[in-house]
């Protein structure tokens, strides 16, 4: 698929000028917009022109500047004068990671003491085998991307 043709995609809608959104910036490979469904305010969603599901679908220069610019935003929101003690730049990829629009975006969003937003996981510390065991599997995964 082409710029802007994910069909039904709400952020190719929004990147086509069809749907609303309120903008704080964009350029000829992204567009930043506010999050309607945000976790705290202020909260951006830094989105490709390009329709891409997910990281197998966008091409590193452009999830590269897709970072760079989530970078950048985080930067801007410490000095908005929004409510931010800190920020959390966040990518669900797949419906398993909770990805819930199927357009490559990158969440960018203050953070503060007592706000909602949680992680919660059973956070444990594994086994070095295991852990070397899954760094050969990554590395396999590299491999794989080579051309």
């Amino acid at each position: 698929m082409g710029e802007h043709e994910g069909p039904g995609c709400v952020f190719c809608a929004i990147l086509r000028g069809e749907a609303e959104a309120s903008i704080p910036y964009e350029d000829d490979r992204v567009m930043v917009i506010m999050d309607i469904g945000a976790v705290t305010p202020g909260h951006l969603l830094v989105i490709p022109r390009v329709h891409a599901v997910g990281l197998e679908d966008l091409d590193e220069e452009t999830s590269t500047h897709v970072w760079r610019i989530g970078h950048r935003m985080g930067r801007a929101l410490r000095r908005s004068g929004l409510r931010c003690e800190g920020v959390n730049v966040f990518l669900a990829d797949g419906k398993a990671a909770f990805q819930e629009v199927f357009h490559f975006h990158l969440h960018v969003f203050p953070r503060f003491k007592g706000d909602a937003f949680r992680i919660e996981a059973d956070w444990g510390t594994r086994e070095r085998s295991l852990l070397d065991r899954e760094a050969e599997a990554v590395r396999s995964g590299l491999a794989a991307l080579e051309p």
